[in-house]
C-alpha cells in the first residue's frame, strides 16, 4: 500500500524537519554542508522556493521553507535524494540515509513565523552545541546581520520575510529587535519531539 500524499498549500511556510537514519550523522563535516547547500541552490533553479531560517544539526536538519510554484513534497524529495546519493558515494554505503519522510508543520500566523524560527536557530544552543545562536555557523541566524551580497550564494534564502515583521524603522533596529527576540528565554524544546 502506498503512502498517503500530503496535502501541502503553496501560500504557507512549513518547519520541515529531516533526521538521518538510526539517528545516524547526516553531516560529518563542512564538505558535507557545502554538499547539502549546493544541492539547495541546484534545485532551486529548477524549482523555486524560499527559505526564512535554518538550521543544519549533525544528525538532522531544520528548514522554514515555502513554495508556491511547485509540490513541497516533490522538492524535499529531490534534496534527500541528492543529498542520500551524494552521502552514500563520499561515505562508500548503501541504504537509507535519512530515517522517513520529511516531518512538516504549517506555520499560520506571523507569531508561529517567529517562533519556529527561534526554534530553529536556539537548537544548537539546545542541543550545547553552542552558548548563543550567532556562535553557530551551519544556520542562518548570523546571515540576518550581514549585507545581501554576503549570502547572494543563497538565492533561496530571504530574511526579509522575518526582519519584516519585526518592530522598528530602519533595518538596523529590525536586527537588533530579532536578536533580542532570539535571545535567552523559556522555550519549549520538546514540542515537535513526539513528531519526529
Amino acid at each position: 500500500m502506498g503512502r498517503k500524499p500530503r496535502n501541502l498549500s503553496p501560500l504557507y511556510f512549513y518547519h520541515i524537519v529531516c533526521r538521518g537514519n538510526r539517528r545516524d550523522p547526516l553531516f560529518m563535516d563542512e564538505k558535507d554542508i557545502q554538499a547539502f547547500i549546493f544541492i539547495l541552490r541546484r534545485i532551486h533553479e529548477r524549482f523555486p522556493f524560499e527559505i526564512a531560517s535554518f538550521c543544519l544539526m549533525t544528525n538532522h536538519y531544520h528548514l522554514q521553507l515555502k513554495s508556491q510554484e511547485h509540490s513541497i513534497s516533490k522538492i524535499m524529495a529531490l534534496i534527500n535524494k541528492q543529498y542520500a546519493n551524494y552521502y552514500n558515494t563520499r561515505y562508500n554505503l548503501t541504504g537509507h540515509v535519512f530515517e522517513k519522510r520529511f516531518y512538516d508543520s504549517v506555520i499560520l500566523a506571523k507569531k508561529g513565523m517567529l517562533e519556529v524560527s527561534r526554534y530553529i536557530h536556539l537548537n544548537p544552543v539546545e542541543a550545547n552545541i553552542v552558548m548563543r545562536p550567532e556562535d553557530y555557523l551551519w544556520s542562518s541566524y548570523h546571515l540576518f546581520f550581514i549585507n545581501d551580497e554576503e549570502y547572494d550564494y543563497l538565492p533561496f534564502f530571504n530574511p526579509g520575510i522575518l526582519l519584516d515583521e519585526m518592530e522598528g524603522e530602519t533595518l538596523e533596529e529590525r536586527r537588533e529587535e530579532f536578536r533580542i527576540f532570539h535571545g535567552p528565554r523559556d522555550i519549549e524544546f520538546d514540542i515537535y519531539k513526539n513528531d519526529l
